[in-house]
């Protein structure tokens, strides 16, 4: 590494370090609120799953390079525009919820970061360790209101495909919105079976799978996408065990252990079609990364 390349580093840990500094109690409140959150509890590991991915660059990374001023502005300008529309409400009377004032802060702190890297390192080597610091946006929580949307959606979602699965098997059902009456029993897919953790999980899953194991655009966002599906259909297929459980064993399966804690078991079963898919996948983006080789 030449003088330029360590002075580079030095000027991206010391701009690195202001931005820290400038954030650090709210990130602390992020660190805090996330090791006691059930739902988010992966944002802990995103900087360190970021940090491996640039470790694991196969390529070495210039550093003499001219830095990305517009970008980097723009970075600044937008972090700051955000703060100042948090300040100027706050002001106004605007108290947001503890989920929702770290959501704030941590995208804006990622807009700094973002723009701390455009400054030191330019356009060119920042392109190359995109996907790293893109990585980092599920560092920022899910404001409260876009929660409870993906959770009405996966929850009417959910209960459709279980009443599909229902059908299917023969067994009698009546779905009213959220509610599925059965042949003694009456199931209400309630938040807590919307699988929005399951599903988060295996989004970030799809994602990291994408960018490692794939090279064409097609591919990776056939991978992604299919979360979504796969989401839905794990949650159906949940619900309809239960309910066929409770129907032909007995209405105290709903407080079982495959109702109350089998959320993992359910969300191992849906690696088995995400892997045959990302197999699949993989085969016919085999083509392409053969011509890369050659």
């Amino acid at each position: 590494m030449n003088p330029f390349d360590k002075r580079q580093l030095q000027k991206l840990a010391v701009a690195d370090g202001l931005v820290l500094a400038c954030f650090c109690r709210p990130l602390c409140q992020l660190a805090l609120f996330a090791a006691h959150s059930e739902l988010f509890s992966y944002i802990l590991l995103i900087p360190l799953v970021s940090l491996y991915l640039i470790w694991s660059l196969k390529k070495p990374l210039n550093l003499s390079i001219l830095p990305c001023w517009p970008g980097a502005v723009f970075g600044f300008i937008a972090g700051g525009g955000f703060l100042v529309a948090y300040w100027i409400a706050s002001g106004s009377g605007w108290a947001p919820a503890r989920q929702d004032y770290l959501a704030l802060m941590t995208f804006c702190f990622l807009c700094w970061f973002w723009g701390a890297g455009l400054a030191m390192l330019g356009l060119s080597l920042t392109s190359k360790l995109a996907f790293p610091a893109g990585f980092l946006l599920f560092m920022v929580p899910l404001p409260l209101g876009f929660l409870a949307d993906i959770d009405m959606f996966l929850q009417q979602a959910s209960a459709i495909a279980a009443a599909a699965f229902f059908s299917l098997a023969g067994e009698p059902v009546l779905r009213d919105n959220l509610q599925l009456h059965l042949p003694g029993i009456s199931l209400m897919v309630a938040p807590e079976c919307s699988g929005i953790h399951s599903t988060l999980v295996l989004l970030i899953l799809s994602v990291l799978a994408a960018y490692t194991f794939l090279r064409r655009f097609w591919t990776r966002s056939a991978l992604v996408l299919a979360v979504f599906p796969l989401a839905i259909l794990r949650n159906g297929f949940r619900i309809w065990v239960v309910g066929e459980l409770c129907v032909h064993v007995g209405p105290e399966m709903i407080r079982s252990p495959i109702h109350k804690r089998g959320g993992p078991i359910f969300f191992i079963l849906s690696l088995i079609p995400f892997f045959l898919w990302l197999f699949f996948l993989c085969k016919r983006d085999y083509p392409k990364r053969h011509s890369d080789t050659l």
